[in-house]
């Protein structure tokens, strides 16, 4: 098989890596030619997970076109704002019934679509098209760390066709209907993250980041029950799983952020620090603007968003955080009647 992975980041390399170590042949693309050029040189990427070696069955290229000629698959594997004008380099190479899988995580700001209706928005055949996401670090990854992961598919035989493709000996793949849960929590997980991040900055305990988190996901599965997700998903990996370990671990950006920002930081000088991108300071303002179109609150997010570009303090938004009215721990769920609260 062929597979083009469209991003030479740390998740593109750690994709590119799982894929390689199965025989897959991988063509991934790398927007700078100084990487395609290194991985090609020294089979490891030069600025991106550098100690990892990678299968000479992976070639990488700069060429977007080349990337995706002869692919059977193509997994696209950047920051979700890049997502569109990257399909629209691809739509004139991509052959309409290729099937193409999205990896990144976010909604886009002012059109407030998700990846695959972005996606689906450019390239059409919205029945190619599919979602992989779950507590998924590329650090780990990238060295067999045992993982697990969620492929979300709007037709089931190409979700069963990524799963297979993925699917390895330390990567189990599970398929979900539920594309828009799937989307939608790794988005939103990204926002409490920052939150919990804000947490540690400020000194808090395992009490506040406890709270944080569960409430966290009762905003995450509001949002989706209103969109039309099934708020089981969000117990899964793609929801539970993958907020715990982006909330938690030393590899999250969102985490990192938050704490960096808590500690007198902006978004700015942490992304000229790390020279990364932490969607969820991105996706706080999309998923705020997306639950006031549809009329519903999100509390957390909004703070994180005031916080991350109106100036406001952790410490004062953690205040009106606490200082919420009181209501019954479901609200807005649809599993409890309002004649029955």
């Amino acid at each position: 098989m062929r597979v083009s992975v469209i991003g030479a980041g740390s998740w593109g390399t750690a994709v590119a890596w799982l894929l390689g170590n199965k025989g897959v042949d991988v063509a991934l693309w790398a927007r700078e030619s100084e990487i395609a050029d290194g991985i090609n040189a020294e089979h490891r990427n030069p600025s991106y997970l550098t100690d990892i070696a990678l299968d000479p069955c992976v070639k990488a290229t700069p060429d977007i076109e080349q990337a995706v000629s002869g692919a059977e698959v193509v997994v696209i594997v950047t920051p979700s704002h890049g997502v569109r004008g990257v399909a629209e380099a691809l739509r004139p190479a991509l052959p309409v019934d290729t099937p193409v899988v999205n990896l990144a995580k976010g909604v886009e700001q002012g059109s407030l679509m998700r990846m695959t209706e972005v996606l689906e928005d450019v390239l059409g055949n919205r029945d190619r098209l599919a979602a992989l996401s779950g507590p998924n670090h590329a650090e780990e990854v990238s060295k067999g760390v045992p993982s697990a992961t969620v492929i979300a598919a709007y037709s089931e035989s190409v979700g069963r066709l990524v799963q297979d493709v993925f699917m390895a000996p330390a990567f189990r793949v599970y398929t979900n209907p539920d594309v828009v849960g799937v989307e939608l929590g790794g988005a939103s997980k990204n926002v409490v993250a920052v939150a919990a991040g804000m947490s540690d900055g400020l000194g808090y305990g395992d009490n506040t980041k406890a709270t944080l988190m569960t409430r966290g996901l009762a905003e995450m599965s509001r949002l989706g029950a209103h969109l039309g997700a099934n708020p089981l998903t969000y117990m899964g990996l793609a929801g539970m799983g993958d907020l715990i370990v982006t909330c938690t671990s030393r590899h999250s950006r969102n985490r990192a952020l938050g704490e960096w920002v808590a500690c007198g930081g902006t978004v700015d000088s942490y992304s000229a620090e790390t020279h990364m991108v932490a969607e969820g300071a991105r996706s706080a303002i999309a998923l705020d603007d997306l639950a006031h179109s549809i009329g519903i609150e999100l509390p957390i997010t909004h703070q994180v968003r005031a916080i991350l570009y109106e100036g406001h303090s952790p410490s004062e938004a953690g205040a009106v955080l606490m200082g919420r009215s009181a209501t019954d721990e479901l609200h807005g769920l649809g599993l409890i009647e309002d004649d029955e609260r």
